[in-house]
């Protein structure tokens, strides 16, 4: 199961408190006491495993380390260690407390999100000509802590779209390496799923239904997936009993959606020639064949069709089939 959207909250850790101490040399009776650590700094990096938020599950709170407190003869406190948190790349961090927003787009390449608190001084550095025996010392600064609402949205090359049972599972099951449940029913995914074709990125989003844009079904939390995608595959399936209709629901969730959806560069491809006549499939057709380019009409069960969209991936974005 992929978590997409979860809060936590986060507090980098606490600087220590700075110490009062007095040298224990002989003869030499100075301030000596050191100044306390550093509190621990967060930060966020993106990595390649799209269920990184799954630690999250149940453990919402991440604390960084405090800053140790100052000792004596001169020595400070230890830093708290640093705490980075994965993950994966296409997370979007939103700050709920200043509204900052962090895109996650590269991997290995960690974002400080929250500071340690400073160290607090020693009696050592309140010393001067008029006060030879200080007995002042620092607390240590908090550190920062926000809660932040993770929320993944994919990255990839190519984003199957469509209504529910068009094929979209059996595509990217035959292109790569996805293991997509696979069933005639509608709603048989329920999450996304992303596989690799020879570099390229295609990202199966679960079918949308009219309304989904309003929060029909998981619409919002599918079309979100989309908005990174660089382009579309529109299937529809041959056993519709209306393409230009199917066409036009999913056209008008994307738009509603978010307008720079509608402008993607989209391929409408129809699927499962081969469980309709031919003659009723030509007609069927016909309307949408008017309005849109169709790029293909395959049948998910021959090979020559799926190395067909193969080629045509590979021409889009540039992969060695």
């Amino acid at each position: 199961m992929i978590i997409d959207d979860i809060t936590i909250h986060i507090h980098a850790g606490d600087g220590g408190a700075g110490t009062v101490a007095f040298d224990k040399n002989m003869n030499a009776k100075g301030p000596a006491g050191g100044n306390g650590g550093r509190g621990g700094s967060i930060y966020i990096q993106g990595i390649s495993d799209l269920g990184a938020l799954r630690q999250f599950r149940f453990k919402k709170d991440v604390k960084g380390e405090d800053g140790g407190v100052g000792r004596s003869q001169f020595r400070d406190g230890a830093d708290g260690k640093d705490i980075t948190i994965n993950v994966p790349v296409g997370t979007v961090v939103h700050n709920l407390d200043t509204n900052e927003t962090i895109d996650i787009t590269e991997i290995n390449s960690p974002v400080l999100v929250a500071k340690g608190g400073k160290g607090g001084k020693g009696n050592f550095l309140f010393r001067s000509s008029k006060n030879t025996t200080p007995t002042q010392h620092q607390e240590g600064t908090p550190g920062e802590a926000f809660t932040l609402r993770l929320e993944l949205k994919f990255i990839a090359d190519i984003g199957l779209v469509g209504l529910p049972n068009v094929g979209k599972s059996t595509l990217l099951n035959a292109l790569t390496n996805a293991k997509s449940k696979v069933a005639n029913y509608h709603f048989t995914t329920l999450e996304p799923h992303l596989g690799v074709f020879h570099g390229s990125i295609l990202a199966d989003i679960p079918g949308l239904i009219e309304g989904a844009s309003e929060g029909k079904g998981l619409g919002i939390k599918f079309l979100k997936h989309i908005e990174r995608t660089r382009i579309l595959f529109h299937l529809i399936s041959a056993e519709s009993q209306d393409p230009l209709h199917d066409y036009t629901v999913i056209r008008n969730e994307l738009a509603a959606h978010s307008p720079a959806l509608a402008e993607k560069e989209e391929y409408v491809i129809i699927t499962k020639k081969d469980l309709v006549d031919e003659t009723e499939l030509t007609k069927k057709i016909q309307p949408l064949s008017k309005k849109v380019s169709l790029k293909e009409v395959v049948s998910l069960e021959d090979e020559d069709d799926i190395k067909r969209i193969g080629s045509l991936i590979s021409s889009l974005t540039g992969s060695q089939s």
